[in-house]
């Protein structure tokens, strides 16, 4: 899949690993993802978790997207002309629907829910993406792995591979890459890696052995899950830095919980990541990009593609070298676990920051309604997140308590707007009746 930002920025990829444990606890990173429109002439968005300022890279996995559950049959789907890579592997896995893959190498191949097709972009490689005519509901991640100096520059190359199910009390998994639950994947990684996808019933509970030299990563797809003590929502990540030898996930929900763990060992080189390419300089991202653009050998020709561009037009480079921005380095001390949780006798949600309250959004219930009127976060926690995670998670808790929302604090209503297709199901207008009825409450007049 291509980066399709149209101003991308470069990105530093370098690990900076955090401690797993905090007096005994599992500590717990949450990491929000953001939502990016895939262009061409059918678009598509998809939920981006890796990369962003918060944190870069887990082991060498170095980008991240979330797609889905999209009704192809009306959005279009996907479908993202030729465009190049280089020095990384691009790793495909779908939940449902069918995607069909070619490249510059002449691979032609069919991306079908539990089966992973890893492509190695090397020195250079250019590929297309395109849903199928048959498919309905396309739903699935595509994951890029920063190759290491000394392989950067490797052939390029294309590998299929069907991972066994394996069956555990009230779960079941397919290890696509590395060694996870007794089940081991032969694909060829340049670097220690782990992928993997859990699917967890109803209340299951799933003890995860892991490498301890392992930092890892696991990105929510349906339901929402405990990670050790910390809840974990749809389309979040939720890193575990290095030193835990079990990751305990708990399913929370009354459907099943489906997720992908990500692991490896913290990438030790600073690389540097714009558009499709991966690199170690600015000056070869420019090559990069004026090859590409001017046709070089290096990249080759896609045949077979009957798009309408033939050629996925590379951004401009900003007026500026580019610069490594890197993973911030951790405080001293245990990494921070933030949580969410509702306090009814308060009538507020309330947002901690390894213990300490960090903020809250008081709300107000109005029959099956809860009215959400205002929401604040200290000044001494801004510009950390805290606030989207805690509307996040609120709306969350509401959806499976069975009531509306109605969203007079304009935080809410805002984030209700960006992700109104997630939420359209149980939000409710906000009325003048509502607001009168807010009104009169406040004032001890209400009935």
């Amino acid at each position: 899949m291509s980066n399709t930002d149209e101003r991308p920025q470069e990105v530093d990829c370098h690990a900076e690993p955090a401690t797993a444990a905090v007096d005994g606890r599992l500590a717990v990173e949450i990491l929000q993802s953001r939502e990016v429109p895939l262009g061409g002439p059918r678009a598509m968005t998809v939920r981006r978790t890796l990369p962003q300022r918060q944190r870069s890279l887990i082991g060498a996995w170095c980008f991240a997207d979330h797609y889905g559950p999209d009704d192809v049959s009306t959005t279009g789907g996907m479908d993202v002309p030729p465009h190049p890579h280089t020095g990384l592997q691009t790793v495909s896995w779908l939940f449902s629907g069918e995607v069909e893959h070619r490249d510059t190498l002449g691979s032609h191949a069919m991306v079908r829910p539990g089966e992973l097709n890893l492509m190695t972009a090397g020195v250079g490689i250019a590929h297309t993406e395109v849903s199928t005519a048959r498919t309905t509901i396309l739903e699935g991640v595509q994951l890029w792995v920063a190759l290491p100096d000394a392989d950067r520059d490797t052939d390029p190359a294309f590998e299929h591979y069907v991972p066994p199910e394996v069956r555990l009390p009230g779960a079941r998994a397919r290890v696509f890459l590395g060694d996870l639950l007794g089940s081991r994947s032969p694909v060829h990684t340049f670097t220690p890696l782990l992928g993997a996808e859990l699917t967890l019933g109803p209340g299951a509970h799933l003890d995860i052995r892991v490498r301890t030299d392992f930092e890892h990563g696991l990105l929510i797809d349906t339901g929402e899950v405990l990670v050790g003590e910390t809840r974990v929502l749809r389309a979040q990540l939720a890193y575990v830095g290095t030193g835990a030898d079990t990751i305990v996930v708990t399913n929370t929900g009354d459907g099943p919980a489906r997720l992908i763990l990500l692991g490896g060992t913290p990438f030790g080189e600073e690389v540097l990541m714009w558009w499709n390419f991966v690199g170690r300089t600015h000056e070869e991202i420019v090559r990069y990009r004026e090859q590409w653009e001017t046709g070089s050998l290096r990249f080759g020709q896609v045949q077979g593609y009957t798009g309408e561009i033939q050629h996925l037009a590379a951004p401009r480079l900003p007026n500026a070298v580019l610069r490594p921005r890197r993973n911030p380095a951790p405080e001293a001390g245990p990494m921070p676990t933030v949580t969410v949780s509702d306090h009814p006798e308060q009538h507020r949600y309330e947002v901690f920051d390894d213990g300490t309250l960090a903020g809250f959004s008081a709300y107000a219930d109005r029959g099956g309604q809860r009215v959400v009127f205002h929401t604040e976060v200290a000044q001494e926690y801004g510009g950390r997140g805290l606030g989207t995670m805690l509307v996040a998670q609120l709306l969350e808790h509401i959806r499976t308590s069975g009531r509306r929302v109605v969203a007079v604090c304009p935080l809410v209503a805002a984030y209700l707007d960006k992700h109104r297709d997630q939420y359209a199901d149980i939000a409710d207008p906000v009325t003048p009746d509502v607001l009168s009825w807010l009104q009169s409450r406040s004032t001890g007049t209400a009935r």
